[in-house]
């Protein structure tokens, strides 16, 4: 889950809606509370800092129900638009307030629009520098990440030890990878291809990291004016999530990212 509100656009000065109080997140995050209640599943939860900020109680719900929290970073910043410094700010910040909100220690990141990549060599580092343990950011995908990257976890060197990196699931196909992990993706592309994609990289041994918004269960709430490419990229068909996830949950097991990391640096 990246918990981020209906404004939370790359590019998008969303700070003057955010003060006009139209906020849907916490409605939002109830539903998806509800129903992983239900079906005893947990999931991460990658929030923002400044929505853990403006709503206080929202994280340390979030926790209450045994989900892990981990960073979304502060502003909704692209990692390509902070300088180091700027990064490691936001990195620090935001762990701060999630961690003193939820009483859990932040080992995992995810960078807003999938913005850490190998042209962000520094960004690594500073995340194992920062004591994080996971990166949930780079997406093999085109335009968004590099489609020639690896579909399963793997782990990023840096100078002084190393970081798993859990890329989100894509589906190959003759035409490349397609977004079928999240997004407008799992929304567009029928279940049957998103069921067998789950069922073949866990046949390999691998998790299929499923990731969405929880605007995505709120197909009437309101949308900015963008152009349509990004308005459909940023929020695709005006569509509620909670029957596919519902059907999803009937049929695989779920767990959180740092659960694995636990499980992997123990083998």
């Amino acid at each position: 889950m990246d918990v981020e509100e209906w404004f939370h656009v790359c590019g998008v000065e969303w700070e003057p809606l955010a003060a006009s109080g139209e906020w849907r997140v916490r409605s939002n995050i109830e539903k998806l509370l509800t129903l992983f209640a239900e079906y005893k599943v947990r999931a991460t939860f990658f929030v923002l800092g400044c929505v853990a900020e403006a709503l206080p109680g929202l994280v340390s719900r979030i926790a209450a129900d045994g989900h892990e929290i981990a960073s979304h970073g502060y502003s909704h910043t692209m990692v390509t638009e902070l300088d180091p410094g700027r990064f490691r700010d936001e990195l620090r910040l935001t762990r701060e307030i999630l961690e003193r909100q939820s009483g859990q220690n932040t080992v995992g990141f995810r960078a807003p629009q999938w913005s850490l990549s190998i042209a962000t060599p520094w960004a690594f580092e500073i995340l194992h520098e920062e004591g994080y343990q996971y990166d949930s950011s780079c997406n093999p995908l085109p335009l968004v990440g590099n489609p020639a990257g690896p579909r399963i976890p793997y782990k990023v060197n840096v100078k002084k030890g190393a970081l798993w990196e859990i890329p989100p699931m894509v589906t190959r196909s003759m035409f490349g990878n397609l977004p079928t992990g999240g997004g407008w993706g799992l929304r567009v592309f029928p279940r049957r291809i998103i069921r067998n994609t789950i069922r073949e990289m866990n046949s390999e041994g691998a998790p299929a990291v499923l990731f969405l918004h929880p605007r995505e269960l709120d197909p009437s709430g309101p949308r900015l004016r963008l152009k349509p490419l990004k308005k459909f990229a940023s929020y695709g068909p005006r569509t509620d999530l909670s029957d596919l996830l519902v059907d999803l949950m009937r049929q695989f097991r779920f767990g959180t990212l740092k659960e694995m990391v636990e499980q992997w640096e123990s083998a």
